[in-house]
């Protein structure tokens, strides 16, 4: 069954950290270009970071030298390592390799995780 399942979200001062997890069932995510994107409520997804399949990343200029995107192969996992987090950044997080997951169709898209930065 194809799955996309992220983790790791929660609650957070200003100035602290999270890491994300998003575990994939069902297809490999080294093969593929993965990416994070993140979500407030009536806003439309934004791109946060990029893992290509051969290995380099990209980062949003707004998150950039503070979030680091990783793989790890072996689970099949991609992470988002968030430091030096700022209210801004809370939204729901979403992975999805690029282009996304089609199901039946349609995108298919995990349920996120949340993250809050409070001030």
């Amino acid at each position: 069954q194809v799955q996309l399942v992220e983790s790791g979200g929660g609650l957070v001062q200003a100035g602290g950290s999270l890491r994300l997890s998003c575990a994939a069932s069902g297809w490999i995510i080294g093969l593929n270009t993965m990416a994070w994107f993140r979500q407030d409520p009536g806003d439309q997804r934004e791109w946060v970071a990029t893992f290509r399949s051969a290995g380099s990343t990209y980062y949003a200029d707004s998150v950039k030298g503070r979030f680091t995107i990783s793989r790890d192969n072996a689970k099949n996992t991609v992470y988002l390592q968030m430091n030096t987090l700022k209210p801004e950044d809370t939204g729901i997080y979403y992975c999805n390799k690029v282009p996304p997951l089609r199901l039946a169709n349609n995108d298919y898209w995990g349920q996120g995780t949340q993250v809050t930065v409070s001030s």
